[in-house]
């Protein structure tokens, strides 16, 4: 179909925003209110374009950086007053095309430029400022290596810091061309991003100048200055790229594979999508106490050290983890950087289109690598969780102020985003997916699109309305369930329809169906398995196909993982799953399988102990390392979690068993006896598995012949703090005379949260908010021991106040500190007094924030279903 005939079909149903730029505009004194709203940011984009920002900054100082900018912008005529943002302690010299503008008129984080100072055609502004540099809450972050006493500093932007850091238009759709000038000691190194032009050293100082960049969204601007240690790799007539780290762990750094990594994802992006590599260069920072997995900063992609940096041999899904983190961050390059979203209401079409395209990449290039079924493992399964929730919300997220971007980020965005492009892949065609997205590139490249002109141009290039998609899958919250209804005749198939229904019904919905294409699988212990395809026509889908075939052993309804739903099995089905799921050798249909029993469990419908025994005799023949650690994991949270411990104690010989046979077995491999360990730590509880631990610390046990390291050694000695168990604090204290690596003093910190007294939990609840000089991905890394499950008990008084810290937390901390501080908080509790706190909470703050409400109903929820688990097994 045509694109004139899908914008008319999306206009008539209210799914077109104008593609010129935005609709409406309101006087500037009006708009400048706390934070960037929405009506201010149209309002901007319509009088102004063309921005250019020369910005200076002086980093020597301790604790604030001083800076000076010129911003030049075209401006529209009859386009009124101008906001301008800024955020920092100090600005001063305000100059509009020449003429002095008082800055003590700032208000609310925004100067007005009046109208009478502004032209028609070009313009130029300039200023000068401070802005703090800290651990925490600050645009430029500071990290002190105590190991060799240096220091380095970052920025993060994203989602709306950047008039933090200096004066600008901060708002994804006002692009401009940055061009920094750095002064810095001088034996540090700055990176940012554009390609460095000149290198001047005065006495104690440094100057780097760096070239203008191609117009980017303000929260992609970064920098980094210190004293790094770099490797540059520049084969014969290719780009160079240069990967930077801090310089007490040069040796730890495998630089060489991680260039590779990046370098094979840029030649196999700008193939796939026909659009070459859009930046000038390519550099790469392993951040210390980086609070994101990467970031995607123009020039200068940001990676966390820590995931990076392996301090023990990595298992298979680190390794996989590390290069899924690489190919989504170079993804994007186009996804995010070239084409942007034009509000943060479309976060998830950058997000959701990285990782999906991750995973397209590794299946390329690691064919070995079971590429789908870590996107199964680690995406889909995440997003069916979130989604069932009453905390849910649309793909498509309304956002009335830029303030409340950071709350858009969430499991909707990040796992649920990518299964459904999975699904519009599969029901356009590879084809017609694979041409839409290069004319998206095309029509929006150093712009910005929103989800409407996606689907436009994908149903465009493969002649199919996604009027209905568009409706079900971005605009309207949950997920279907989709239930299997067989009908045999004697020995065969009278009939198989799929029927779908919403998981949940949530307030408000619009009702409808999804439109799904699936692949549906009759499997078989005799002939070959029969897959046939059926798509969704309303709330029913007709396997025709099957009618009159043998009567299959078992039926899975989304063979491949091309659905988004909630497929349960039949009591047919789940029986056989039961009973031979550790026979199926296709590895995803084999973790499909698993889940489906595990999604019974939450169902409540099969004992979390049958579950753990079907496990544990399933467990020998698990050769896969994905899968051994998915349903070791699953297993861990039936004994822990969906048990009672008087159900649960019966069973932990023999779970500490196996996971010591495993451990000891010669004939598997590192990776799968590594997590083994790794679970038997996590669970550890009777004298059989603390005498093990125990043994490991001390030297007499070890793992395929040698020692454990770090981390695992902390993990070992949290553990043992977590239970209460004998000389604990004493091994505590001999690991921080053992380690004196880079990482020991956080390590120490996180493992002492894990303290069971009450005066500990006290004393770090209060450091949490109350010692500046804190970094918050320590906070983050310590939440999971301060909220050990077996300390649910001595933890639930700090429920109720943690939960009204929230709005704090969500103004002055990062992106995904505020879900990881509810899901450690609430997910730490498994009693239904626990349960009515968060009810109570919610019940008394009615006027709390939306996106804080849903972030706490996902956690709740979690909640609830484990309470409705652990009274059933009881």
């Amino acid at each position: 179909m045509h694109l004139v005939t899908d914008r008319r079909r999306l206009i008539a149903t209210g799914l077109l925003l104008s593609s010129s730029g935005w609709a409406g505009a309101a006087s500037a004194p009006s708009l400048a209110g706390p934070g960037i709203a929405l009506a201010l940011a149209r309002a901007r984009a319509a009088a102004i374009s063309d921005i250019r920002y020369d910005l200076a900054l002086d980093v020597t100082a301790a604790d604030r950086a001083t800076g000076s900018v010129t911003t030049s912008f075209q401006r529209r005529a009859n386009s009124g007053d101008l906001v301008l943002d800024f955020r920092g302690p100090l600005l001063s010299d305000v100059m509009v095309n020449g003429r002095p503008l008082a800055a003590d008129t700032r208000r609310d984080g925004h100067l007005v430029l009046p109208q009478h100072l502004l032209r028609t055609g070009r313009n130029t502004l300039s200023a000068r400022f401070e802005t703090p540099i800290a651990a925490a809450g600050a645009a430029i972050i500071r990290f002190h290596d105590d190991t060799d006493d240096r220091t380095y500093l970052y920025t993060l932007l994203v989602p709306s810091d950047a008039n933090l850091l200096f004066p600008c238009f901060d708002q994804p759709d006002l692009k401009a061309r940055f061009r920094w000038h750095l002064t810095t000691p001088a034996d540090w190194t700055a990176i940012a991003n554009g390609a460095l032009e000149t290198k001047t050293t005065t006495g104690s100082a440094t100057r780097w100048q760096f070239a203008e960049t191609q117009p980017i969204s303000t929260y992609l601007a970064a920098f980094s200055v210190g004293p790094w240690t770099h490797w540059t790799s520049a084969p014969p007539n290719e780009q160079p790229i240069t990967l930077y780290a801090r310089a007490s762990r040069r040796a730890e750094v495998d630089a060489e594979a991680q260039i590779a990594t990046n370098r094979a994802a840029v030649d196999w992006l700008a193939t796939w999508f026909a659009v070459p590599f859009p930046f000038a260069k390519l550099d790469l920072l392993l951040a210390p106490a980086f609070p994101f997995g990467g970031m995607e900063h123009v020039g200068a992609v940001f990676y966390n050290e820590d995931r990076f940096v392996f301090r023990e041999p990595p298992t298979l899904p680190q390794r996989l983890g590390r290069d899924q983190t690489i190919y989504h961050e170079i993804c994007h390059q186009w996804f995010g950087d070239l084409v942007t979203m034009r509000w943060f209401d479309d976060l998830w079409l950058k997000e959701g289109f990285s990782t999906f395209m991750a995973a397209r990449l590794q299946a390329e290039l690691q064919p070995d690598s079971d590429a789908w079924t870590t996107f199964f493992l680690s995406v889909k399964t995440q997003a069916y969780r979130a989604d069932q929730t009453s905390g849910t919300s649309p793909l498509w997220q309304s956002l009335d102020n830029l303030d409340a971007a950071k709350s858009n980020y969430g499991p909707i965005v990040y796992f649920k985003a990518p299964g459904i492009i999975k699904q519009l892949a599969f029901l356009v065609g590879e084809d017609g997916f694979r041409r839409g997205l290069h004319l998206f590139l095309q029509r929006h490249a150093y712009a910005n699109a929103t989800w409407q002109d996606l689907l436009g141009a994908v149903g465009e290039a493969s002649g199919m309305s996604l009027e209905a998609f568009g409706r079900q899958y971005v605009l309207r919250a949950g997920m279907p369930r989709i239930d299997t209804r067989l009908a045999l005749d004697g020995a065969r198939i009278a009939s198989l329809r799929l029927v779908q229904r919403p998981v949940r019904t949530l307030p408000g919905d619009p009702g409808g169906t999804w439109p799904m294409k699936v692949r549906v699988r009759l499997g078989y212990h005799d002939r070959d398995d029969v897959i046939l395809d059926a798509q969704f026509n309303g709330t029913t889908a007709d396997v025709a196909a099957a009618a009159g075939l043998p009567a299959p052993d078992y039926v899975w309804a989304n063979d491949g993982d091309h659905g988004y739903g909630l497929f349960l099995p039949d009591a047919r089905t789940t029986e056989w799953i039961a009973a031979h799921v550790g026979t199926v050798t296709d590895t995803l249909l084999r973790a499909m399988l698993w889940a489906a029993l595990w999604d019974v469990v939450r169902e409540a419908a099969l004992p979390p102990a049958r579950y753990l025994t079907i496990l544990l005799d399933a467990l020998p023949a698990e050769h896969d390392e994905q899968l051994s650690r998915t349903i070791l994991l699953r297993g861990a949270a039936a004994l822990d979690i969906y048990l009672p411990e008087a159900k649960a104690a019966p069973l932990r010989p023999r779970w500490e068993a196996a996971l010591i046979a495993r451990m000891d077995d010669p004939a598997l491999g590192y990776g799968l006896r590594k997590d083994a360990m790794d679970r038997l730590i996590a669970t550890a509880r009777t004298p059989l598995a603390t005498d093990r631990l125990r043994a490991l610390l001390a030297g007499r046990a070890t793992l395929m012949d040698k020692p454990v390291r770090q981390p695992t050694r902390w993990a070992i000695v949290r553990r043992l703090i977590a239970i209460g168990a004998t000389g604990a604090d004493a091994l505590f204290a001999e690991e921080q005379r053992h380690d004196q690596s880079s990482e020991a003093m956080k390590d120490a910190f996180v493992t002492r949260a894990a303290t069971p007294a009450p005066a500990v939990k006290a004393e770090y609840f209060r450091r949490y908010f109350d010692d500046p000089a804190l970094n918050e991905t320590w906070v983050s890394e310590s939440l999971g021991a301060f909220n050990t499950v077996e300390q649910a008990a001595s933890t639930l008084p700090f429920l109720r106040p943690a939960l009204e810290r929230l709005e704090w937390i969500r103004r002055n901390r990062r992106i995904f500190f505020l879900p990881g501080w509810i899901d450690a908080f609430i997910g730490g509790q498994v009693s239904r007094e626990a349960l009515a706190t968060v009810d109570a909470f919610l019940s008394a703050q009615k006027a709390l924030p939306i996106d804080v409400r849903r972030k706490i109903l996902l956690a709740r929820d979690e909640l609830e279903r484990t309470v409705r688990i652990r009274e059933a097994a009881a």
